[in-house]
């Protein structure tokens, strides 16, 4: 599997299927590339290209201490833009969601369809009573990694955001490396709310003009129906779509149904 260093860091991808459409995925915050094979892999007009993000999977590890408020999302965006060589149907899942939009403002003319999976730009949906709920949760769980306390922060973040597994069932050695990955969680996370690459401001959204599906999952946190309803309102082109009885990691838990609704958007591409 190929690997090389972009914007200074050790990347591992892998190309899934063998079409002649190009797609770019972008997992989510402690997932990896491999969660996108029983996804996309039978979209047989998809040659989708899935890498790991820095921290994650078989990439290099990436160093949260002093780093800038949201400086991880802007290093995975450029990240993923790199790889984009002519308008590829763009996948994001999660964090991957907000960093597929993130391009696909800067530059909707890279973007033939736009497909977001439980978008978690929290920015969005700010002045809600979702979002209001939300922020004094952030607040305990960037205090939890401040103080040290990184199994504390592990436990509360995979039981929000994880695949339902509960935290004494996962492996030990899994438990280890997500404590260990807090400190770069926290980076992603803090930018969820302060959007420090200006997604929603106003006019871009609105600028996209590839066909864009917005997924979640009917059991999802509740401040997620509030960033998709957001989002759809301000998009020219758009496609919604609740998948019943889904949580946040729909890619893992409801693959088929998240591969026919990509299918949807390619076929309005």
């Amino acid at each position: 599997m190929p690997r090389d260093t972009r914007h200074g860091q050790e990347i591992f991808w892998q190309e899934i299927g063998a079409g002649p459409r190009p797609a770019l995925a972008i997992h989510c915050t402690l997932g990896a590339s491999q969660i996108w094979t029983p996804v996309l892999e039978p979209l047989t007009e998809l040659t989708t290209l899935a890498f790991d993000q820095p921290g994650h999977g078989q990439s290099a590890p990436w160093e949260a201490e002093g780093a800038a408020p949201g400086a991880f999302q802007q290093l995975v965006t450029q990240i993923a833009a790199s790889f984009i060589t002519r308008p590829v149907d763009l996948i994001g899942h999660s964090f991957g969601a907000s960093v597929a939009l993130r391009i696909a403002v800067a530059a909707p003319e890279a973007v033939r369809s736009l497909t977001l999976i439980e978008p978690v730009l929290f920015a969005a949906a700010e002045g809600t009573e979702e979002w209001a709920e939300m922020r004094p949760h952030q607040a305990h769980f960037e205090a939890e990694i401040a103080a040290g306390h990184l199994e504390a922060a592990a436990r509360g973040f995979m039981g929000a955001w994880g695949a339902g597994v509960p935290w004494e069932a996962l492996p030990e050695h899994q438990r280890a490396r997500f404590c260990q990955q807090m400190p770069m969680v926290g980076n992603i996370s803090a930018a969820n709310f302060s959007d420090p690459g200006q997604i929603v401001r106003a006019g871009g959204i609105e600028a996209i003009d590839a066909p864009v599906m917005i997924i979640r999952g009917d059991a999802s946190p509740p401040i997620v129906a509030r960033v998709c309803e957001a989002l759809a309102a301000r998009c020219q082109d758009v496609g919604t779509a609740v998948i019943p009885g889904g949580g946040h990691m729909l890619p893992v838990t409801h693959a088929r149904q998240v591969r026919e609704l990509i299918a949807m958007n390619l076929e309005r591409a």
